[in-house]
């Protein structure tokens, strides 16, 4: 009985604050993402980009930027990644552990469903096809959202530079993205004190 009515308060207290609310949103918003979106994280960024960006304004394109910046450089699926982050800022450590269930709960059951029959789509062509459609599709949506983000981020020719840098790294050597990500904070980090002690000097001399 006790623990029947200590759940009921704390029912009554997400009720009452709008925090069910919020988890129902949460869930059901990530869920569609997960059923929507073929390739994995980085090919979810466009719908992710419409739905809480551009539909729902819980986020800015720089945060979207930032989580899946952290993302890359975390154990861990991405978009699983990005959602717990979302879920966490919008409601907290219940809320990152429903995003996560969101996002991944199409993904469980479709391959659940689909486990039976996965060493046989060699056997048909059409899915071959269809697969191939998708993929091009995917990498026109990419294109778009990247050329959206840069023109945000690529602000200077220190930026653009970082940016060329990067892009030559992981396509002709093929350095793995969280070695990029992490260089590159060191470089922002870097400059960053150069600027504040430049700063110092600047003031210390008037």
């Amino acid at each position: 009985m006790y623990l029947q009515s200590q759940n009921l308060s704390i029912n009554y207290a997400y009720m009452k604050n709008g925090k069910l609310k919020i988890l129902i949103s949460l869930y059901m918003t990530f869920c569609k993402i997960g059923v929507m979106t073929f390739g994995g994280g980085l090919a979810m960024m466009p719908m992710i980009k419409r739905e809480l960006i551009d539909k729902r304004r819980w986020m800015t394109e720089e945060e979207l930027i930032d989580y899946y910046a952290v993302g890359q450089t975390t154990p861990g699926i991405i978009a699983v990644n990005v959602a717990t982050f979302i879920g966490s800022k919008k409601a907290g450590i219940i809320g990152g552990i429903i995003g996560t269930l969101g996002i991944i709960t199409p993904s469980v059951i479709i391959i659940t469903i689909l486990a039976g029959f996965i060493n046989s789509i060699d056997d048909f062509p059409w899915v071959q096809r269809a697969l191939k459609g998708i993929n091009v599709a995917v990498a026109a949506l990419l294109t778009n959202v990247t050329v959206g983000f840069a023109k945000k981020t690529v602000t200077g020719i220190l930026s653009f530079v970082i940016a060329f840098l990067s892009f030559a790294a992981v396509y002709f050597f093929h350095v793995p993205s969280f070695c990029i990500i992490i260089a590159a904070a060191a470089v922002g980090i870097l400059l960053y004190f150069i600027s504040k002690a430049r700063g110092c000097k600047n003031g210390g001399e008037k």
